[in-house]
């Protein structure tokens, strides 16, 4: 696998609910002489599309909520309402973070639409991978 491909690859996991760091792949292939900006984009690109399947799982999870298994029961589910009540759509911003994918989930619980949710979440990602390679820049 090429070190781009393993790039993405990590990248799209780590936006998933699989424990995985995509920022280990990206800095090592910084040090090894990669470009930023294909680094940039290969990452943002997999991240973003890992957060598409946690948000799809989102949507799908959210019409089983009446369901006695369902992962958050009433009172939990009421609080991530409240939550999202308060920060919505903003708190999107924050889905590069630890946690992130809690928040990506709960977009798709909420239903927020297609087009907003990758615009937020695509910028943040974005964001993401260009600190950390302004920082790797200064460390290597």
């Amino acid at each position: 696998m090429t070190g781009l491909a393993g790039l993405f690859l990590a990248a799209f996991l780590a936006a998933t609910p699989v424990p995985m760091q995509s920022e280990v792949v990206f800095v090592a292939l910084q040090a090894a002489g990669w470009g930023l900006v294909p680094l940039v984009i290969v990452a943002s690109l997999g991240n973003t599309l890992g957060s598409c399947v946690t948000y799809a799982f989102g949507r799908a999870i959210e019409r089983l909520k009446d369901r006695p298994w369902f992962p958050l029961p009433p009172e939990k589910m009421a609080r991530a309402e409240a939550f999202w009540a308060r920060w919505g759509l903003w708190s999107l911003l924050m889905s590069w973070a630890p946690g992130g994918d809690v928040l990506v989930a709960l977009a798709g619980v909420m239903r927020v639409p297609v087009w907003r949710f990758l615009a937020l979440v695509a910028l943040a990602k974005t964001g993401r991978y260009i600190v950390l390679a302004a920082a790797a820049a200064a460390l290597i």
